[in-house]
């Protein structure tokens, strides 16, 4: 059994523990921006291939006190590397530091680093690590004075589930897609629509989890490569999950944006994904936007940072806000980070969630 962390956006932490629980992980703790949680190596390959939320799945390796370079070298040190990390593995060292007297993230980096060398030349018995085979990257964080080493077994970021990669300007992250999605409450059997569709993200991962598609069912992870897990472990997990892909489900998605070309893109992304026949995307202005009876409404709108300005994306939202008062849907979710964005819509939302999308703090209104 490993301990091991999948990383999330702050706010997004609820949802990604109870994926974990599902899976059936164990000893699941919640932190701000991250999840431990206990797993065999098959559970690995699990929380890689299925997590909607998570943006990585790290194998901790050690955690301890650091508040100078002596205690950041002798943790690292007492860690077993070895168990990891063959002879000729290469290890790069990458982190962050916030909220600590160790600051300087190239210094840390190559205390670790040390650490990590001189540890393995004692395991093996050597004086060279030549570095010429197997990626594993380490990573590190240090908050609070509390460094936590960590193995990474996900490589590229889980977001990239390998539809997506005609992009419009400005999209929003799968991962975060995907939590506002179990936010709504989507199911097999629900109507849902987009106003403000973009690259189709926010509907493509509802239809996805309507479909119980495996958000990694079409991509590679480091871990595959690792010898104590491997590629194995991650084809018995695959073949499991294409045999837990709903077909007759009645959910179905409406897309629409402004721009043809963002339509276009939905589209393929759409196909890519294995959910086009669940999804239509058309061009329409969302002034003009009419909701279909019991449907959801998810909506990612221009905030006025890259797409339009801050005065254009207020005046989109109170338009918005007069188009949709007197019609008749399920509820609707909107993520912006327009600061005074109720006022501007025209109602109080039932409930409000903080989130990031990107660096940008948001939130989520959510109207029932």
């Amino acid at each position: 059994m490993y301990r091991a962390v999948a990383t999330c956006a702050f706010g997004v932490e609820s949802v990604l523990s109870f994926e974990l629980r599902h899976l059936g992980m164990e000893n699941v703790e919640v932190h701000d921006g991250r999840v431990f949680f206990s797993a065999d190596k098959t559970g690995i390959a699990k929380a890689n291939i299925w997590l909607r939320t998570a943006e990585r799945v790290l194998i901790v390796l050690g955690e301890y006190t650091s508040s100078n370079f002596d205690e950041l070298f002798d943790g690292a040190y007492a860690a077993d590397w070895a168990s990891v990390i063959g002879k000729n593995d290469a290890f790069p060292v990458k982190g962050f530091s916030m909220n600590s007297k160790l600051t300087s993230i190239p210094a840390c980096q190559s205390v670790l680093k040390k650490a990590i060398v001189e540890k393995l030349k004692k395991q093996y018995g050597t004086q060279t690590l030549p570095e010429t085979s197997t990626e594993k990257k380490v990573r590190f964080s240090i908050t609070k004075d509390k460094c936590t080493l960590m193995l990474d077994t996900s490589g590229d970021g889980l977001h990239k589930r390998g539809y997506r990669p005609l992009l419009n300007e400005a999209p929003i992250k799968e991962t975060l897609a995907a939590a506002i999605v179990d936010f709504s409450r989507c199911r097999d059997d629900s109507t849902v629509m987009d106003p403000f569709c973009g690259s189709g993200t926010l509907l493509i991962e509802a239809a996805m989890r309507a479909k119980n598609i495996a958000p990694g069912l079409n991509r590679h992870f480091a871990a595959e490569f690792y010898d104590f897990i491997g590629r194995d472990t991650f084809d018995a997990v695959r073949k499991e999950a294409k045999e837990q892909i709903k077909t007759d489900i009645s959910f179905h998605a409406y897309g629409s944006d402004l721009e043809t070309q963002a339509v276009s893109i939905a589209n393929e992304n759409a196909k890519r994904a294995g959910v086009s026949e669940l999804c239509d995307f058309s061009v329409a202005d969302a002034r003009q936007f009419v909701s279909k009876p019991g449907s959801i409404i998810l909506a990612n709108p221009p905030y006025g940072e890259r797409l339009s300005t801050p005065q254009e994306a207020e005046d989109l939202m109170r338009d918005f806000g007069k188009q949709l008062a007197d019609q008749d849907y399920r509820s609707l979710y909107v993520i912006s980070s327009l600061p005074d964005f109720e006022r501007i819509f025209g109602r109080t939302a039932n409930r409000r969630r903080k989130l990031y999308n990107g660096m940008l703090p948001c939130q989520l209104f959510m109207y029932y």
